[in-house]
């Protein structure tokens, strides 16, 4: 399956690649990690790769696309790029420049997708986690309007190519879709999804506003220590899950990924084990049938691993909502 062909097109006109690739690790990971292992998801395959400031490894992820720019494995154009802009750069007057950071980190002219990486601002500084004295974050206060006003003059200046949002709530959406003014819709919402947490009610919004639901923790997640919660069960052996995956001689995190794409969901798949990364691409060479799709419709329990704990209780803490 030419994986070039399977994109979808987004309410300015671009399109973005249905399957990307996400390049967070958490910090003991060392972060030569995320050069090879993006170098190899382009090798087989992988055009959209999902990146942003707070992950601390754009400059790993722009060597590895510049390498296989260089070695002719891809052209600039071909790769679907997205960076985010992080909690503490939410003040209008900061949004540009925090761009411009990761343009040179990356070493590219204009990133494919910028977004607002969570809603909640925080203190704004050099310091991306900024807490008090008893280790709390500093959370501060910003008319996300405002920042949205910020990223469409940096569409307009070039720097990037589209726009939009990420963990916004239906009511955050709506407040910069109405918007008095508005010039660019937000082209997508990067959310956790999966079939735990399969946000039926997000996507039916976001569908009938034209904005793309893209998926991210979409094999239930990494279990990262003070950002997940622990004691939640693992979606990947989820037996229903796993009797599908068996009937259509899949895996269970293929099933999950391709749940994803047949309801019209970008979905992003993060992994830095090479055989893993391979077998991801495979989820164009089968398809699920309306059964299949029903049965895992079915074991939604509104279970979210990221629960982001640190934004409880800002008036923009975004899961509050029901979605």
């Amino acid at each position: 399956m030419d994986l070039k062909s399977q994109k979808v097109k987004l309410n300015d006109g671009h399109f973005i690649p249905v399957l990307g690739f996400g390049t967070y690790a958490p910090e003991e990971v060392p972060k030569s990690e995320a050069l090879e292992a993006t170098k190899f998801a382009i090798e087989v395959g992988f055009r959209h790769i999902d990146c942003a400031r707070l992950y601390q490894n754009e400059e790993q992820v722009g060597q590895a696309i510049q390498s296989k720019i260089a070695d002719g494995t891809v052209k600039r154009e071909e790769i679907f790029y997205t960076s985010k802009l992080w909690c503490t750069f939410l003040q209008p007057d900061l949004v540009r420049p925090a761009l411009e950071k990761s343009l040179k980190d990356l070493q590219l002219d204009y990133v494919d997708l910028y977004l607002i990486h969570f809603p909640v601002a925080m203190k704004p500084g050099e310091e991306l986690l900024p807490k008090d004295e008893n280790g709390k974050m500093i959370l501060d206060s910003v008319d996300l309007c405002c920042t949205w006003e910020a990223l469409e003059k940096c569409k307009d200046a070039g720097l990037t190519k589209s726009i939009g949002v990420s963990n916004f709530n239906h009511k955050q959406l709506e407040k910069i879709l109405n918007k008095p003014g508005l010039k660019y819709k937000p082209v997508c919402n990067q959310v956790e999804c999966h079939p735990y947490l399969n946000q039926r009610k997000l996507l039916d919004f976001c569908k009938s506003h034209d904005i793309v639901l893209v998926a991210y923790s979409a094999l239930g997640s990494q279990r990262v220590k003070g950002w997940m919660n622990q004691s939640h069960p693992v979606l990947l052996e989820d037996p229903v899950l796993c009797a599908i995956a068996k009937k259509n001689k899949q895996t269970p995190a293929l099933v999950a990924l391709r749940y994803q794409i047949q309801r019209g969901v970008v979905v992003l798949a993060k992994s830095y084990n090479k055989k893993r990364i391979k077998e991801n691409i495979q989820v164009f060479d089968f398809e699920l049938s309306p059964e299949d799709m029903k049965a895992i419709d079915g074991i939604n329990r509104n279970i979210r691993y990221n629960e982001i704990l640190f934004g409880v209780g800002h008036p923009e803490f975004p899961f509050s909502e029901e979605y």
